[in-house]
């Protein structure tokens, strides 16, 4: 198979258009940086806290909609093993967005935070806002993976263009405009790609149910012999705790992503920071529904009809690239065409959002207010520029790294919401956390979570919980283990922070052994909002005292 030449040149002449559309929006950026009062800085990151609705609504639409959620949702329907009942990404993130909107969206945008690590710097200080850091960057570098490593079988399997190339290529130009622009760059860019992705996917559906090689979905027994069952699959009881898992991962661990956050300081106010949320709460729905129907079809599909032939793909290891092989081999090529067009869009719409989120934590809460407090605007411009570029560098090279494009999906939010969402919900909503029992969630959810495992790393399980299953030598867990964590974190945050909090307030614990200053200051906070007296209150106070 030759390089498809005119599905090149049209990829290439939207990667110019997306490049131009960056380049422009970074000249906004630096316009709003001279009419900014405060850091230049924090409008690469939050964009001067006056970013249009409609923007926000489209910029925080487009960062989940990623290469992930598109090829995963449809891997997902199309699997044997698996089906609609499966694929929990649309309905997760209706469940995400709504969340976030009504508990976060407005005591994060009220307090004028900058980035989502803030409340944690505030209240817990520097050296565990550097832990909490370590569990979102390699969140992103997962979602970086995944949305490249989707381009990249698409363009190998459409264009037949080498996987390694294409990866490349995108990589390189979601990192320029980033760089160039910051978030006025990702949020304007993100409306080009995401109105693109929803017309090139549509535009795909009537074309595959035309397709000869389409069979009657309604059908139980599929022609490829790859499934006895019905495309919309079933959750036996034996596989409910996996299916509660796999849907709570996604829809509460994207509650502590910086790209939900960063999108909710950018707008104008509050009640904005809520609309938009709720707004893409549908809109991302939505966007789904595209990759339902071709993994639905994909299954029901007669293959021998096609050019791909028999075995189908989930005999032969492609089930993760089901996507564009439907486009490629049940559609007419001019349509696979903007398929692809579309995953290209997806994959930059999310890759540049988890850049920028990278950059913008630690730029913000690590070298801004613990390594360099005396850095310039410049400085600290060219400190995000360079962070943009090294998690843009280590997501390609996981890319590289052929593996599940539903598996790094799930991996992204996997570390979030065992360890980060219940310590974001303890500080945002809980004014008893303190830093000892932080800490000690922490330290459980992570020691608990490594234990557990995880196939896709190839790390083995030492912990094994009920209901747990060995398939070719490799152990699932089908306990909801993620979300038993996530609670177990939860309950040891509150316990211990009551507990230590009892003992430092009744002399049960010396004050001497408060290590970290948490009650300390707390004393000397409540000191400083006292009255100072007047002094001839003083002197009442002394001759009422002498009798």
């Amino acid at each position: 198979m030759a390089v498809h030449v005119a599905g090149l040149v049209a990829v290439g002449v939207f990667y110019v258009v997306i490049l131009l559309a960056g380049i422009l929006a970074s000249r906004k950026s630096k316009q709003v940086e001279k009419k900014c009062s405060g850091r230049k800085s924090e409008v690469a990151i939050v964009g001067g806290r006056n970013m249009n609705i409609v923007v926000c609504i489209f910029t925080m639409t487009a960062t989940w909609v990623g290469g992930g959620y598109i090829m995963g949702t449809a891997e997902a329907v199309y699997l044997p093993t698996r089906g609609l009942v499966w694929a929990s990404g649309p309905l997760a993130y209706l469940v995400n967005f709504i969340l976030g909107g009504l508990f976060f969206a407005k005591p994060m945008r009220s307090k004028r935070y900058v980035t989502v690590l803030d409340p944690f710097q505030h209240r817990y200080g520097r050296s565990f806002t550097t832990a909490i850091l370590i569990p979102a960057l390699i969140s992103n570098i997962f979602w970086v993976a995944c949305t490249l490593a989707g381009l990249g079988a698409t363009m190998s399997i459409i264009l037949d263009l080498s996987p390694i190339l294409s990866i490349l290529i995108s990589a390189a130009v979601s990192i320029i405009y980033t760089v160039l622009g910051g978030l006025y760059a990702v949020a304007y860019t993100d409306i080009i790609q995401l109105s693109f992705i929803f017309v090139s996917l549509w535009l795909c559906i009537p074309f595959i149910f035309l397709s000869p090689a389409l069979t009657d979905l309604s059908q139980t027994i599929h022609l490829n012999e790859s499934n006895v069952h019905s495309w919309i699959g079933e959750v036996k009881l034996e596989d409910a705790g996996k299916w509660t898992d796999d849907f709570l991962v996604v829809a509460l661990g994207g509650l502590s992503c910086q790209s939900l956050h960063q999108r909710i300081l950018a707008a104008a106010s509050s009640s904005k920071a809520q609309v938009s949320c709720f707004a893409a709460a549908a809109f991302a729905f939505i966007m789904g529904i595209p990759s339902v129907i071709i993994g639905a079809t994909a299954a029901s599909a007669d293959w021998n009809q096609t050019e791909y032939g028999l075995p189908p793909p989930y005999e032969r290891g492609e089930a993760g690239n089901i996507l564009p092989l439907a486009l490629s081999y049940i559609t007419p090529n001019w349509v696979s065409v903007l398929g692809i067009g579309s995953v290209a869009a997806a994959v930059m719409s999310s890759m540049d959002s988890a850049l920028l989120a990278s950059a913008s934590m630690f730029m913000q809460n690590i070298y801004k207010m613990t390594l360099r407090k005396q850095a310039s605007d410049r400085e600290l411009q060219w400190v995000t520029r360079i962070c943009v570029l090294l998690v843009g560098l280590a997501g390609t090279g996981l890319a590289l790294n052929r593996s599940s494009i539903l598996a790094l999906w799930m991996l992204a939010t996997d570390l979030l919401y065992c360890v980060v969402t219940p310590q974001l919900v303890c500080v945002v909503h809980l004014r008893s956390a303190n830093c000892y029992g932080a800490i000690s969630g922490y330290t459980v959810a992570l020691l608990l979570r490594v234990l557990s495992g995880d196939p896709a790393l190839g790390i083995p399980p030492v912990l094994l919980y009920p209901g747990w299953r060995e398939e070719d030598g490799v152990i699932t867990q089908y306990f909801p283990f993620r979300t038993l964590i996530a609670f177990i974190s939860l309950a040891v945050v509150v316990l211990v922070s009551c507990l230590v909090e009892l003992g430092f307030n009744h002399n049960v614990i010396p004050q001497s052994w408060d290590v970290l200053d948490v009650f300390k200051k707390t004393i000397e906070a409540e000191e400083d909002e006292k009255p100072t007296p007047l002094a001839h209150e003083g002197k009442n106070l002394v001759l009422h005292t002498s009798f």
